[in-house]
């Protein structure tokens, strides 16, 4: 566009330009997710906003820039000669060019100027802005005045971005409130339900925070454009004119409502998130404290089994006793056999002499082992 005209570029990477177009002056800038094209023209139509300065603008770079248009506005500024007489033509006029019913006006800062607007899309496709300003006032106080009009129309528009996001999330919302309230309500009476209902409950954790992601942004945003549009009228200072609402008494009417909306559904849904992230939490405890019971029944029953094993074990040692002591006796018989003959003692004598002493001995040596063991266990 601007080598259409042989304006200069702006530097690569800037976010901002301003700059002779044509017969107009151009100031473009870029802001987080849109952009601005302002065209400030000499004088004023002699037929108010009939639309000439839109034409001014490269039809084919609206058809062909990326994305759609947000708000288009046209400002007609006009500097009183006679501020009495300039102003009742203005307010006798407003019915033609303004929407009697949405119609704002007001006297702004420290009455320099009376602006006017009623936030309607016209004919031209523009939301239109009359702006009068008092003998004396200078250039740099008219800019600023023009910039926040423009600032109020741009945000408040942005802003109302949110709203169907917010429809949308309360409707969802709602649906799952139904849902945690009927689940809620089963808790208590189906008890062998529990993992049913926590992997509905974990399902409907990860469905919000997937929706709280998608809309953070969009709510965030609404947020700070909506303190935008608080701070412009702000200092603007608006006093009334001609017993019409002022451009806060119109926002206060018709775009507060919306804005209550959003923050009504962003808070819904943090609230649900924690109440359900709650419902989650006490039906886990719930789980735990189930798994708790049934691991302790197990221990009960393991402990069970472990001394009935300890017995059978003391069981099998004593058998294991009497085993090797058999075997260690008969072994000492043949073993002391010559003994017989040397001191005339039967052997039935012999082995009974020499069975006490045997088993004694293999129950401390096996007493002995089972203690060596025990330590090495602990």
């Amino acid at each position: 566009m601007l080598d259409r005209y042989g304006a200069q570029r702006p530097a690569p990477g800037a976010n901002h330009y301003s700059g002779p177009l044509g017969r107009v002056w151009l100031k473009w800038e870029r802001h987080t997710e849109f952009v601005t094209y302002t065209l400030f023209a000499e004088g004023v139509s002699q037929t108010p906003f009939d639309g000439v300065t839109k034409a001014l603008f490269p039809e084919e770079r609206l058809a062909g820039a990326q994305g759609k248009v947000l708000t288009s506005e046209m400002e007609r500024v006009e500097v009183a000669e006679d501020k009495d007489a300039d102003q009742a033509r203005m307010m006798n006029g407003l019915s033609t060019y303004f929407s009697a019913e949405s119609l704002a006006m007001s006297r702004v800062v420290d009455d320099c100027a009376l602006i006017a607007g009623d936030f309607r899309i016209h004919e031209q496709g523009q939301v239109r802005f009359s702006v009068i300003v008092h003998p004396g006032v200078g250039p740099r106080r008219i800019g600023r005045i023009v910039q926040r009009v423009l600032e109020i129309e741009t945000y408040k528009t942005a802003a109302l971005l949110t709203l169907p996001v917010a429809r949308d999330v309360a409707g969802q919302v709602n649906a799952q409130e139904r849902e945690l309230s009927a689940l809620v309500k089963t808790m208590a009476s189906k008890a062998d339900e529990d993992s049913g209902m926590l992997d509905r409950l974990l399902g409907m954790s990860a469905s919000l925070e997937a929706l709280s992601a998608a809309s953070a942004f969009r709510f965030g945003a609404r947020g700070a454009y909506e303190a935008i549009i608080n701070q412009r009228i702000e200092v603007l200072r608006e006093q009334r004119a001609g017993g019409r609402q002022t451009f806060a008494e119109f926002m206060m009417r018709r775009f507060d409502p919306a804005m209550r909306t959003c923050r009504s559904a962003e808070a819904r849904l943090s609230n649900l998130a924690a109440r359900t992230e709650r419902a989650a939490n006490l039906l886990r405890t719930r789980v735990d404290v189930q798994l708790a019971t049934q691991n302790r029944v197990l221990l009960e029953s393991m402990d069970k089994r472990a001394a009935l094993q300890l017995r059978l074990q003391e069981t099998v040692e004593g058998l294991s006793v009497v085993a090797i002591s058999y075997y260690a006796v008969s072994l000492a018989g043949y073993a002391l056999g010559p003994v017989t003959e040397w001191t005339g003692i039967s052997k039935t004598m012999l082995l009974a002499l020499v069975t006490l002493p045997v088993v004694f001995g293999v129950w401390s040596f096996v007493r002995r082992v089972r203690r060596g063991l025990r330590k090495r266990g602990t």
